[in-house]
């Protein structure tokens, strides 16, 4: 499913037009978004979690030459069903 279609059921499900649905969409996607870099947790009941996570400074090989070089910490964005969302699938 892409956005296109992702707003086509939203526009149906709530009576509105698509374009206003990809609005509300995007709007709800920066949200997350603007919250996750700033660090927070973002939790929609029945949906899941959203939390960022550390992950550390590690080695790895470089799978052209096989050397042996440092890959840098970076931060993730994890997603945690909730039971709800669970009990769908």
């Amino acid at each position: 499913m892409n956005i296109g279609e992702l707003a086509k059921g939203v526009a149906a499900t709530t009576g509105s037009s698509e374009a206003e649905a990809k609005t509300a969409i995007t709007a709800v996607f920066d949200q997350i978004a603007g919250a996750a870099a700033k660090g927070e947790e973002i939790s929609i009941p029945g949906f899941g979690k959203f939390a960022v996570k550390d992950r550390p400074e590690r080695q790895g090989r470089n799978p052209a030459t096989g050397e042996a070089m440092t890959i840098a910490a970076s931060k993730k964005v994890s997603f945690t069903a909730a039971k709800g969302l669970k009990d769908k699938l």
